[in-house]
């Protein structure tokens, strides 16, 4: 009753949506009563939770297209396991199939620089997790550039295994996936003054990517003469 009009709701509970501990099954009749007037519901959930619950939802929704988030991270062979993610890139193919086969959207999150890559390795694989994401069916992909603030990875900053990657890797990796023209590509931008190194053209940078993730097109890059970036 507090929201403003709009056309898409997004029911994010910081874990999965289809998690029965988390959102009791029962209660998906009366969380659907209450969004029958969006067209699209976005919820999130870990690959291996993806089961016939979502059929069950998107049917209690009526004409509301419902999307399921999920986290890819990266491909990464090696990267991707360490993460930690309890989900192989087999269990994120079959879960994308069950949605794409049952007409449910798929929206993917990949992580731009996790740990134990440099700058460059993490263009390609941002880049390459872009692909995948697209070959599984996604018809969005959401670039989130890996951040302090969890523990973890303040502890492998100070071991010399991560740092946060530069504002011109979101760039580039965001640049890739719009250029692609494959479906939605989307740069979060949430605090992003943390991965800038020049204030100089910091706010051009962030509006130019603001503009890609409204315009879905790839805007002439900003060019300073104060970082030479």
């Amino acid at each position: 009753s507090q929201l403003p009009p709009a056309r898409q709701i997004k029911l994010y509970n910081s874990g999965s949506f289809f998690d029965k501990q988390a959102i009791p099954p029962e209660d998906y009749s009366a969380i659907a009563e209450r969004l029958q007037n969006f067209e699209q519901v976005i919820v999130e959930c870990h690959p291996k939770l993806i089961s016939d619950s979502c059929v069950r939802f998107q049917e209690l929704l009526g004409k509301a297209q419902l999307e399921v988030a999920m986290g890819l991270e990266t491909v990464h062979p090696e990267v991707g396991p360490m993460l930690n993610k309890g989900a192989t890139l087999e269990d994120f193919k079959y879960a994308a199939e069950f949605l794409q086969q049952n007409n449910i959207a798929l929206r993917v999150f990949i992580l731009v620089k996790p740990p134990f890559l440099n700058e460059d390795e993490a263009i390609h694989w941002a880049n390459r997790s872009t692909d995948f994401a697209f070959d599984c069916g996604a018809t969005v992909a959401a670039l989130i550039p890996t951040r302090r603030g969890n523990g973890a990875m303040e502890a492998l900053e100070k071991s010399g295994d991560w740092s946060p990657p530069r504002l011109q890797t979101l760039e580039a990796a965001t640049d890739y996936g719009v250029a692609s023209n494959r479906g939605r590509v989307f740069a979060d931008l949430w605090d992003l003054e943390q991965f800038s190194n020049c204030e100089f053209c910091f706010p051009a940078r962030r509006e130019r990517l603001e503009q890609m993730n409204l315009t879905q097109q790839l805007l002439p890059p900003v060019e300073c003469a104060a970082c030479h970036a």
